[in-house]
C-alpha cells in the first residue's frame, strides 16, 4: 500500500504540471485570439493556470474529508513560493524589483493576507468564509483587468507588457486551443484525485496529520510550476514576472485555494494553522517586502537574501517535524 501510494503521489504531480501546462496554454492562446493584452493574460490567465494545481488538489482533498490538507496546501504553498522559489531563483541570480511591483502588486497582497486571517480568527472555516475568498479572488482579476483596460485606454503602455508577450505560449488556432485547454482540465482533475488519494494513504501509515502533509509534500509538489517559471523567467532576465508569478500565485491561494474546504467541507481549524503556520507566512512577505523595497537604492533580492530564504524554509521545515515528533512523544 505505501509503495502504491507513493507512486501515486509522484504520478498526481507529474500529471498535475502536465496538464496545468497544456491549461495554460489553451487558455492563453484563446484570450489572445481574443485580444486581450499579453500583460492580462500573464497576470490572470497564467496566474491561474499556475494556482490550478493547488485549486483542484484543495477542493479535491476536502471532498475526499481532508479539508485540513486543503488548507495547509494552501497556507503551505505561499511559504513555500516565498522561501523556496524566490529563495532559489534569487540565489541563482539575482532579482532586480520594479517600483511598479512594489507599489501594486505586494499592497494587494498584504490586504489579502490580512482579511483571510480576520476571516479564520473565530478557528472556522466555514461556507460563508468560502463564498467570500472566492468573490475576492473574482474581485481581484476585476481589478487586473480593469487597470490594464484603463491603460491601454489612456494610450500607456505598461513595462510589463512586453515581458509578458515573451513569456506566454506560441500562438495557436482556436480549435486546438479548445482541445488543449480540455484536455488539461480533465487531466488536472483526474491527477489532483490521484494525489490526494496516495497523500491521505500515507499520512494514515505514518499516522501524520493531515495538515503536515498538505503543508510540506503536497505544497512543495504544487508550486512546482512556480518554481520552473520564476527561475525561467529570472534567467531570460524577465524579473518582475519570476516575482509576479509568486505573488499572483500567493493571492489566489489565499483566495481560491484556501476558499475551496470552506466551501466543500466547513471544518474547525487546528489551532497550530493559526498560531504557527499563518504568522509565518505574513512574516516571510513581510521580509520579502522588506528585501524588495531597497530604501536608498533600486530595489532587489541579493543572492545572499536568497539565501536567507531558502534558509528560512528549511527551519520551517525543521520545526514541523519537531512538531510532529512532540505530538507523537
Amino acid at each position: 500500500m505505501l509503495l502504491s501510494s507513493s507512486l501515486a503521489v509522484l504520478a498526481g504531480f507529474a500529471l498535475l504540471v502536465w496538464g496545468a501546462d497544456r491549461f495554460v496554454e489553451g487558455a492563453a492562446a484563446i484570450a489572445r485570439n481574443l485580444g486581450v493584452t499579453p500583460m492580462v493574460i500573464g497576470l490572470t490567465v497564467v496566474g491561474v493556470g499556475t494556482s490550478a494545481p493547488e485549486i483542484l488538489v484543495s477542493a479535491t482533498a476536502a471532498w475526499a474529508g481532508s479539508p485540513d490538507m486543503g488548507v495547509g496546501n494552501a497556507i503551505g504553498s505561499n511559504i513555500t513560493n516565498v522561501a523556496l522559489v524566490l529563495g532559489a531563483t534569487a540565489v541563482i541570480t539575482p532579482l532586480a524589483v520594479r517600483s511598479e511591483t512594489l507599489r501594486r502588486e505586494f499592497p494587494l497582497l498584504l490586504v489579502v493576507m490580512l482579511i483571510a486571517l480576520g476571516l479564520l480568527l473565530d478557528g472556522h472555516l466555514g461556507r460563508l468564509d468560502g463564498v467570500l475568498l472566492v468573490l475576492g479572488m473574482g474581485l481581484v482579476i476585476y481589478w487586473i483587468v480593469n487597470l490594464a483596460l484603463r491603460q491601454r485606454a489612456g494610450g500607456e503602455t505598461d513595462p510589463l507588457d512586453a515581458e509578458y508577450s515573451n513569456e506566454l505560449p506560441p500562438e495557436m488556432g482556436t480549435a486546438r486551443a479548445i482541445f488543449w485547454l480540455l484536455l488539461g482540465i480533465t487531466v488536472l482533475v483526474g491527477s489532483s484525485r490521484l494525489l490526494v488519494w496516495g497523500a491521505v494513504n500515507i499520512a494514515q501509515w505514518f499516522e501524520v496529520p493531515d495538515l503536515i502533509i498538505g503543508l510540506t509534500i503536497i505544497a512543495l509538489g504544487t508550486s512546482l510550476p512556480e518554481l520552473a517559471a520564476s527561475i525561467m523567467s529570472a534567467l531570460k532576465g524577465e524579473h518582475d514576472i519570476a516575482i509576479g508569478n509568486v505573488l499572483g500565485s500567493n493571492m489566489f491561494n489565499l483566495l481560491a485555494v484556501l476558499g475551496m474546504p470552506g466551501l466543500i467541507h466547513p471544518a474547525v481549524l487546528q489551532e497550530d494553522i493559526l498560531t504557527r503556520d499563518y504568522p509565518i507566512m505574513i512574516g516571510l512577505s513581510v521580509a520579502l517586502f522588506a528585501m524588495a523595497y531597497g530604501f536608498r537604492k533600486p530595489g532587489h533580492i541579493s543572492r545572499t537574501e536568497g539565501g536567507i530564504l531558502l534558509a528560512a524554509y528549511v527551519g520551517y521545515l525543521w520545526l514541523l517535524y519537531e512538531s510532529v515528533q512532540g505530538a507523537g512523544a
